[in-house]
């Protein structure tokens, strides 16, 4: 099976213009594409995660990958899927999560002489003329158009912004300027980015050459992946700093029973005739799917020993075994003579953002140390018993060691 019929066989494309000559392109290592990655925080989070596989499997078939680094579209923020107007970030931040962006990349995609390439739109983006761009770039975008795009109907009640609202120009001009000054063929996107790609299709068409081999596609589910990176506890990150390996392992071991078969043909490097072979285990055997699915997942982001690590202490904690040497710990360094309360414990290890949140969880039952389900909130965890160190787990995926040093 050739790598285009791979990715619709495994549920990766949605839409694409041209359709033909992107098949030809992609089957014979002809395409020169382009991922775009705005840097709105420090690392990476599991909704990027379709679109690095994604890059990887073309490479691997012969595709020439351009990463585009958002260092300049960052300025201004995507307004896809927002209820308001992102933060603004300082031009350090942005130069900062950039470069953190490219290290984790980096663990994806070969870098090497004459393979992918990392480009940066702020090296472009912030050097522009503002009043030739409106006469070069400007005039070939409907205003009645885009106000059509679904990434602008829907906060149109809510509110955009005149910045917002230029993002699609800033995308569209990436996609020229890559084709122009790079050779880049191709752009893909989740379907969210549409409009977005569509806009820097037809520039080109219309600046450079009607038959302008520039083409867009969009990923299946790359919107829904963004939605996978959200948890109770905040977004699941490729930053073992952020997100440990256990905790990356966990979370897919406990994805939702109707995902994970999804999710292993969409995200694993598993072939397609082991994957239709899974599709006739036994309903029994969902467990050992998610385990499957969290260990090569965890072992692509965190490498082989990291995965096996992960997947030793989650087998251990769920058969009630002992071994917490890699469950995620903090380390306490004050305590009064009498302990602390459960209450400030939780906090203490970042399990919940505010008292009322902690008493929730006590509320619904969702708590407990060492086994024991915690029904007080003043409920006091000794000195002696922090020293020894406890084990709290927060409702059924979420696991945390403390203790006293």
């Amino acid at each position: 099976m050739k790598i285009y019929e791979e990715l619709q066989a495994r549920g990766l494309i949605a839409q694409a213009t041209d359709e033909e000559q992107i098949r030809e392109l992609i089957n014979n290592g002809g395409a020169r594409f382009y991922i775009g990655f705005d840097p709105t925080a420090d690392s990476l989070h599991v909704g990027h995660f379709m679109a690095l596989c994604l890059m990887k499997r073309l490479q691997m078939a012969g595709n020439k990958p351009i990463v585009l680094l958002g260092g300049g579209t960052g300025y201004i923020g995507d307004p896809t899927g927002r209820t308001d107007m992102r933060s603004m970030l300082t031009p350090e931040d942005i130069a900062h999560n950039c470069e953190c962006f490219k290290k984790q990349i980096e663990r994806f995609i070969d870098f090497g002489e004459g393979a992918a390439i990392a480009v940066n739109n702020a090296d472009w983006l912030l050097e522009l003329k503002y009043v030739e761009l409106l006469r070069e770039v400007g005039a070939c975008f409907s205003v009645n158009n885009m106000l059509r795009a679904e990434c602008y109907k829907q906060r149109m009640e809510r509110g955009l912004s005149f910045l917002e609202f230029n993002y699609m120009i800033m995308q569209s001009y990436d996609f020229l300027y890559l084709h122009d000054h790079y050779g880049c063929n191709m752009q893909f996107g989740g379907n969210d980015q549409w409009s977005n790609m569509l806009g820097g299709t037809e520039l080109i068409r219309r600046k450079r050459d009607e038959d302008a081999y520039a083409m867009t596609i969009t990923l299946l589910l790359n919107s829904e992946g963004k939605k996978m990176g959200k948890t109770a506890k905040g977004a699941v990150w490729l930053d073992p700093q952020k997100t440990t390996p256990f905790e990356f392992y966990q979370y897919w071991r406990n994805i939702e029973d109707a995902d994970v078969m999804k999710c292993i043909r969409m995200l694993t490097f598993i072939s397609l005739e082991e994957i239709e072979d899974m599709e006739n285990w036994a309903p029994d055997r969902i467990n050992e799917k998610k385990e499957l699915l969290a260990y090569e997942l965890t072992k692509l982001v965190h490498g082989e020993e990291e995965a096996n690590k992960a997947q030793t202490a989650a087998r251990a904690l769920f058969a009630g075994g002992g071994d917490d040497s890699n469950m995620p710990t903090t380390e306490l360094t004050e305590v009064s003579q009498e302990g602390m309360t459960v209450v400030e414990l939780v906090l203490k290890c970042n399990l919940a953002t505010s008292k009322g949140e902690v008493r929730r969880l006590i509320q619904q039952g969702g708590l407990s140390i060492d086994g024991e389900k915690v029904d007080t909130f003043d409920q006091i965890i000794s000195k002696e018993s922090l020293e020894k160190g406890v084990k709290i787990r927060k409702g059924k995926k979420i696991f945390h060691k403390a203790i006293l040093k």
